[in-house]
C-alpha cells in the first residue's frame, strides 16, 4: 500500500495545502492529523465576529467531515503528535504510528504568555483559535439571555496595542462592550505604521471610545471579592482598572516543539528552502510557524495561500520554487481603515506621509520600499503596489 503524504494541523495552512494538491493529484492518499476537531474556520474572522453578530458556531465555514470528503483526505482529529522519525518516516501520535512518503508541518503558531501576578492570573485569555474564541465569547454573553443591559456594558482589558489588539477593540468597542487597551508602547501598531498613521489610529478608536493606557503594562489580576467573575487589573504605573475579561493579545510564537524534538533546524520559525523543504528530507512546512529563505517569517493568509500553491506543485512532482509578491495587510479597523505593506526586514529607510491619507517608506536612494494607506485612501492599494521596487 502507498503511504500517504500526511499534513500535521488542520489550520488555514494545512487545509489550503491538502486542498491544493488535490487539484492537481488526485490519487496520492492524504492523511491530515489534527489535534482538535478540523473544522475550516477563517481564523482573521475571529477578531470581527461580535461586530458581525457571529457566534463560534457561525465561525464554522465547513464542517470538518465535509472538507475530508470533497477532498478526498484521510482526516485523525482529537489526535495528538507525539514524535517525528524522520530517518523512518514514521509519525507517532495518539492514534498510533503512521509511515510517510513526504510530511507537512502546518503546525501554526501559540500565543505568548507573560508572567504575571495575581490570584486570577490563569483567567487571563488569548485567542488563537475557535476553541479559544468559545471561551472569549462565552464569558462575555453569560447572562445575555436575562440581563442584556447589564451584558452591554462588560468591560474588556486587552493587553497589547498591536495588530489582533486594535482589531479586538475596535469590534468591541462597536458591539457595545468597554474597552480598555494597555501596551507599552507609545502608539497602536507601531511595529508596522509610521507614527503618524498609528496616532490617527489612536484618535480614531478613542473616539469610538476605546482607553488607551500606553508607556505601561499589567503587573497582576485578581479577583474582585464584591462582584463574582469580575478581575481587579493591577498596571505597573500604579492604576487599578476593574474588568470582566482580560485579553492578551502580546504576540505569537511559532510553536516549535514538534520539530525541534524531531532535529529539525529551528530559529524563529522551522527553517525551510525556497521550495519550502526543512532539514530533513521529506519534510515541508509553512504557515506561521515557519521561517522562510531570507530569515522572514510572514503570518498573514496571503503568504500562506502562495506557499500552499507552491508546496502542492512539488508534492504533486513538479518541484517548484515559492515566489512571494508584495502583499499588503489590510487591519479590520472600521474606526479607521488601514492598509499597510511594510519593507522588507532589514531595510534601511524611513517613513513620510507624501499627502492625505498616504505614507511611503522609502530607503536612502529614495526608492519606495512600502507604503501604509488610511481610510478613504486604502483604495489606491493597486495604484501603490506598482511603484513599490
Amino acid at each position: 500500500m502507498e503511504n500517504p503524504i500526511i499534513i500535521i494541523g488542520a489550520g488555514l495552512a494545512g487545509w489550503t495545502a491538502a486542498r491544493e494538491l488535490r487539484k492537481l493529484d488526485k490519487t496520492t492518499p492524504v492523511l491530515l492529523i489534527t489535534a482538535d476537531s478540523g473544522d475550516f474556520y477563517a481564523k482573521p474572522s475571529l477578531s470581527n465576529a461580535f461586530a458581525q453578530k457571529r457566534g463560534p458556531a457561525q465561525l464554522v465555514t465547513t464542517p470538518a467531515a465535509s472538507m475530508a470528503h470533497s477532498q478526498q483526505v484521510t482526516l485523525l482529529a482529537h489526535t495528538r503528535v507525539t514524535a517525528i522519525d524522520t530517518a523512518s518516516q514514521t509519525v507517532r501520535t495518539s492514534a498510533g504510528d503512521f509511515t510517510y512518503a513526504k510530511l507537512v508541518l502546518a503546525t501554526g503558531a501559540q500565543p505568548i504568555r507573560l508572567p504575571m501576578a495575581g490570584d486570577a492570573a490563569s483567567a487571563v485569555l488569548s485567542i488563537n483559535s475557535l476553541q479559544d474564541f468559545s471561551v472569549f465569547h462565552a464569558r462575555l454573553t453569560r447572562g445575555a439571555e436575562t440581563d442584556q443591559a447589564a451584558t452591554a456594558q462588560k468591560h474588556v482589558v486587552i493587553m497589547g496595542a498591536g495588530l489582533i489588539g486594535c482589531e479586538f477593540a475596535n469590534d468591541l468597542i462597536s458591539s457595545g462592550f468597554a474597552v480598555s487597551v494597555v501596551d507599552p508602547s507609545s502608539n497602536p501598531i507601531g511595529a508596522l505604521l509610521p507614527a503618524g498613521l498609528g496616532e490617527q489610529l489612536r484618535e480614531a478608536l478613542a473616539s469610538q471610545g476605546v482607553a488607551w493606557h500606553f508607556g505601561t503594562t499589567v503587573q497582576a489580576v485578581n479577583h474582585l471579592a464584591e462582584r463574582s467573575g469580575a478581575l481587579t487589573v493591577q498596571l505597573a504605573n500604579g492604576q487599578t482598572l476593574q474588568a470582566d475579561v482580560v485579553l492578551s493579545a502580546i504576540g505569537l510564537r511559532a510553536d516549535l516543539e514538534l520539530a525541534r524534538a524531531s532535529g529539525l533546524q529551528c530559529e524563529r520559525g522551522m527553517v525551510v528552502n525556497t521550495s519550502l523543504q526543512t532539514s530533513a528530507a521529506n519534510v515541508y512546512a509553512l504557515g506561521d510557524a515557519v521561517q522562510y529563505a531570507g530569515g522572514r517569517t510572514m503570518p498573514y493568509v496571503m503568504p500562506i495561500m502562495h506557499a500552499a500553491k507552491a508546496l502542492a506543485a512539488t508534492l504533486a512532482g513538479r518541484p517548484t520554487q515559492v515566489q512571494f509578491p508584495l502583499m499588503p495587510v489590510a487591519i479590520k479597523t472600521p474606526a479607521l481603515p488601514v492598509v499597510v505593506a511594510p519593507a522588507e526586514p532589514g531595510t534601511v529607510g524611513q517613513w513620510a506621509q507624501s499627502g492625505p491619507g498616504v505614507w511611503l517608506f522609502t530607503d536612502e536612494t529614495q526608492a519606495v520600499k512600502g507604503f501604509a494607506l488610511s481610510g478613504s485612501h486604502t483604495s489606491r492599494r493597486a495604484e501603490l503596489v506598482k511603484r513599490v521596487v
